[in-house]
């Protein structure tokens, strides 16, 4: 039951379950002092009755306990039939959960309970272990406290050498932390809360220093032993093109990135850095200059974006500005005409065609380099890991790779998730960007909204209106975008308003043909799906109105609202919902509308959606600590990044006696594949 429930198979799963909290036994409260601020509460009193109410999904168990000063309602919707049958009225009870009120009346949800008579005959520690436990568990008698007397039990049977340690004595010397032994007795059973504190901090440490010591091992490694095609000069292609070419002045932060990507391909370890900047921020002209300094240096490259629509737009863009200048460039998707898909591999084949902008068609066995010195990942997180790895497979020596990614990942994850890539940050905009304004709208209001989009189409903007996704399979998502259409249309008659339609299942012809209308405005509105999210370009476009917000995650919205403001006129973001809404969807609404800073939103994405297992090639989700976390422990993370490095610099190889437990623990770690090499 255990191992199915909870992943508990050894004594040292059992040792590593740790409690969620402690409760003083020897508090007891009366029903009374309940009061609307109370989260956790413990009190006492004699089981009164039970009851099944309710059918179907409204079923649950309600039970009445009362004390000498009144009476307090339990409640608990899952297993209720063998909860029911461990109940016995008449008998007193210790009782302990969190509080809620309902109807004005106090009212607890699945306490923790045990019979008052057996928690006096086996006496009262002054802080007593809650640990997480399912309610199948529960039934069979080994709820949260329970669990907490089989690790009593366990406990007192294990040595020091039983649970060896794992940092060097002079770092837990110089933070005054405690041993690996004593850290986990007092997580179980500690003597006093600061007792307490010392064991979590302690833990939580360990496992966010031992996370930091392998990935910059994997980046020490790398720089080591890693070959890189160098990039010895910034010839004539680049210096014409940043001279006579460039359309703008580059902000400082665009300056900053080139230089880095500049020291990092000219030294003859491969380039693996991770350029990070907000919607708008410039990353597609860092990418065409780099390209360009491998053309001048003799060396092809490619350009691997997400989906077929921006891979032709990147193509689109970056021809038009290279058309005067000495290098080929090709467009290669899973739409080339086969006719043309065979001249682009002949041309990569022959080293011709210097560089590729496409789709994953890329990284397909039949796409063959002469000589590829770098490959551009645009929008990281919409590929898959493994197929990212492909890229390496390209060249004998492995390029140079740029990653590239418009959601801004917050710094405590970055320097989890990507410790082992260099990493670079382009938070700053174009000169001229006003912020856009968001606002939050629902369904009684949409008339008001449409009013605003035919004041800013009487200015000259256009607008978008955009729908959640569209699936192949999901047949009603499709029925609700042409129904927004035909709603939109009674709004907006033609002849006086034209309006654009594009989502997935439209043939890439027509698609397309659609996008241009928009952007060359030759129509006013564009109904789509999240086909636009990343990419599209329409400096014109003031407004953008997001129906059912409520089904987008937090960096979608983002990406999406960045489509407009790429002008010098004042934008607007429109979140539209209908009246009921949940409390995670109100949560992002209220981000969005507070702050168009990417950073702030990828900060709160990582609290409400977890950081993903980064080790692996899952990429939601949390990651797989115990204990620690990136969101909270902040602090605790710097302070271990800190002394990973230290570490490292005195003892790369780790040899020194000090240092040898923790090597040995790292070693035996080690067996599978590491994914987080890979950009």
């Amino acid at each position: 039951m255990l191992r199915k429930e909870l992943n508990i198979f050894t004594f040292r799963d059992l040792l590593e379950h740790f409690p969620l909290r402690h409760i003083d036994k020897t508090q007891v409260n009366l029903i009374n002092e309940i009061n609307p601020e109370t989260e956790f509460i413990q009190v006492a009193g004699t089981l009164v009755d039970s009851t099944i109410i309710g059918e179907k999904r409204g079923k649950r168990l309600v039970a009445r306990i009362r004390d000498k000063s009144g009476i307090l309602e339990l409640t608990w919707f899952q297993g209720i039939t063998w909860v029911q049958k461990s109940l016995l009225p008449g008998k007193d009870y210790l009782i302990y959960g969190r509080c809620g009120f309902f109807n004005g009346r106090p009212q607890m949800t699945h306490p923790e309970m045990e019979l008052l008579a057996s928690v006096k005959s086996a006496g009262k520690n002054f802080l007593e272990p809650i640990y997480p436990s399912t309610e199948k568990l529960k039934a069979r008698s080994l709820n949260g406290r329970q669990l907490g007397t089989l690790t009593s039990v366990l406990l007192p049977q294990v040595a020091e050498r039983d649970i060896p340690e794992n940092l060097p004595a002079p770092l837990l010397q110089q933070l005054k932390m405690p041993s690996r032994y004593r850290a986990y007795c007092d997580i179980h059973f500690p003597k006093s809360p600061q007792d307490y504190q010392a064991a979590v901090r302690r833990l939580k440490f360990e496992e966010l220093f031992i996370a930091q010591i392998r990935l910059a091992l994997i980046k020490l490694q790398r720089h080591r032993y890693s070959r890189g095609v160098v990039f010895e000069k910034v010839g004539d292609i680049f210096t014409h093109f940043y001279n006579h070419v460039l359309p703008f002045q580059l902000t400082g932060a665009q300056k900053r990135v080139l230089k880095e990507i500049r020291q990092d391909t000219a030294r003859g370890k491969q380039m693996n850095r991770l350029v990070q900047g907000d919607v708008g921020s410039g990353k597609t002209i860092v990418a065409l200059l780099t390209m360009l300094l491998a053309a001048d240096n003799g060396y092809q490259s490619c350009l691997m974006a997400p989906t077929e629509i921006l891979s032709q737009q990147h193509y689109q863009g970056l021809t038009a500005l290279l058309k005067d200048l000495p290098v080929t460039m090709r467009l290669l998707t899973g739409s080339t005409k086969a006719a043309e898909r065979r001249k682009v591999l002949a041309g990569l084949a022959d080293g011709s065609i210097q560089m590729v902008v496409g789709t994953h068609a890329v990284i397909e066995e039949s796409v063959q380099f002469q000589n590829l010195g770098l490959a551009i990942v645009d929008e990281q997180h919409r590929f898959g890991v493994a197929q990212r790895a492909k890229l390496w497979q390209k060249a004998t020596i492995p390029p140079h790779v740029l990653v590239m990614t418009a959601t801004p990942i917050p710094r405590t994850l970055a320097m989890t998730a990507y410790g082992d890539l260099d990493y670079s940050v382009m938070d700053e905009l174009p000169p001229g960007r006003q912020p856009i304004t968001t606002v939050h709208r629902n369904e009684m209001q949409r008339a008001g909204v449409m009013d605003f989009i035919r004041t800013e189409i009487a200015k000259g903007r256009q607008a978008y209106i955009i729908y959640p996704l569209i699936e192949e399979s999901e047949k009603l998502s499709y029925e609700d975008l042409m129904q927004g259409y035909e709603q939109v249309k009674s709004f907006f008659p033609e002849p006086k308003y034209y309006i654009s339609m594009v989502h997935g299942r439209q043939p890439p012809e027509q698609k397309e043909a659609n996008m241009q209308r928009f952007v060359t405005g030759d129509t006013h509105i564009m109904v789509s799906t999240t086909v636009i999210e990343v990419g599209v370009n329409v400096p014109n476009a003031s407004v953008m109105v997001i129906e059912s917000t409520e089904k987008f995650g937090l960096s979608q919205l983002h990406q999406l609202r960045g489509r407009v403001g790429r002008g010098s006129e004042k934008s607007f973001c429109i979140l539209l919902t209908g009246e009921r809404v949940s409390k995670d969807a109100r949560e992002r609404i209220k981000i969005m509308c507070a702050t168009n800073d990417g950073f702030k939103i990828a900060e709160k994405d990582l609290e409400l959606r977890g950081p993903g297992d980064i080790e692996g090639t899952r990429q939601s989700g949390m990651l797989n600590f115990k204990l620690a976390s990136l969101i909270n422990d902040k602090a605790i993370l710097e302070s271990a990044k800190k002394y990973a490095q230290l570490l490292l610099e005195q003892d790369p190889d780790m040899t020194s006696a000090d240092n040898l437990p923790l090597k040995s623990h790292l070693l035996a770690k080690e067996g599978k594949t590491s994914w987080s090499k890979i950009s």
